[in-house]
């Protein structure tokens, strides 16, 4: 019989007794959930994968019902460092541009004034040669 029941036989509707609340109770569920979760969550942050700061953003969510198991959070938890990597690497381009746009502001401000101060002193000797 055990090794029916193993098998799930003699586990229907028919057999129960019982809610579904007493036979396996959602408060059970949802500690065993939450100490899965933060058990990942700490590992991950002992292992440097995350900051400590990533890791209290999700240890609130979590706590607030946000990832339904495991597999969703390790997702997230992909999903959101990639995003920022990207974001990092985005706003070394802005500032590399940034950079660079100043220089050639500076440069194009130099060539100007130097072309101006040539053709001030190119006027002046003109003058000169005239009188």
């Amino acid at each position: 019989m055990k090794q029916a029941k193993a098998l799930g036989r003699h586990m229907g509707t028919g057999n129960r007794h019982g809610t579904q609340e007493a036979r396996l109770p959602t408060k059970v569920l949802w500690l065993r959930r939450m100490r899965v979760l933060r058990r990942l969550l700490k590992k991950y942050r002992d292992a440097k994968k995350i900051d400590k700061h990533m890791y209290h953003e999700l240890y609130l969510k979590a706590k607030g019902n946000i990832f339904k198991n495991k597999r969703v959070l390790m997702e997230h938890i992909h999903r959101e460092k990639a995003e920022r990597v990207r974001d990092r690497m985005l706003a070394e381009q802005f500032e590399a541009r940034r950079q660079r746009n100043k220089l050639a502001r500076a440069r194009k401000i130099a060539r100007r004034e130097e072309r101006f101060a040539q053709g001030i002193f190119a006027g002046a000797e003109e003058k000169k040669d005239e009188a």
